[in-house]
């Protein structure tokens, strides 16, 4: 059996042993600088632009708006201490579109107090709610 002519030699197969695994590192190298290349466009999500100003500006009518709760359950529209019921008043006179409202509670108020006004906003269509955290 050792004494095997060079096309016998040739013809006979190799045991697939070994895996090359250089592609297959290449390959997701490659794919991690694209990660990274994309991930960088995400995380910088505006792009500064110095805008032209314009003779035909239309001022628009935003008002911002803070509702506060404390740890007491207190409602304060602006620094004025009100009730839920004077702060739905008072939401219902605003343009749900147009109007900000930011809504600040204590972390140590009921859960509730919070609900209830976002409930109440939600049901009017409001779309520019901020939440102020810390």
């Amino acid at each position: 059996m050792g004494n095997l002519t060079r096309q016998e030699k040739l013809m006979r197969r190799e045991r697939f042993d070994k895996m090359n695994v250089v592609p297959f590192i290449d390959i997701v190298l490659v794919l991690l600088v694209i990660v990274l290349a994309t991930a960088s466009f995400v995380a910088n999500k505006s792009i500064k632009v110095d805008l032209p100003s314009a003779s035909s500006k239309v001022k628009e009518d935003k008002k911002s708006i803070i509702i506060a709760i404390d740890a007491n359950g207190t409602y304060y529209y602006g620094k004025e201490k009100v009730s839920l019921e004077s702060i739905k008043e008072k939401l219902s006179k605003l343009n749900p579109q147009k109007d900000v409202v930011s809504l600040q509670t204590d972390k140590m108020a009921d859960f509730h107090y919070f609900v209830d006004v976002i409930d109440f906003m939600k049901s009017k269509g409001f779309k520019d709610i901020s939440i102020v955290t810390k």
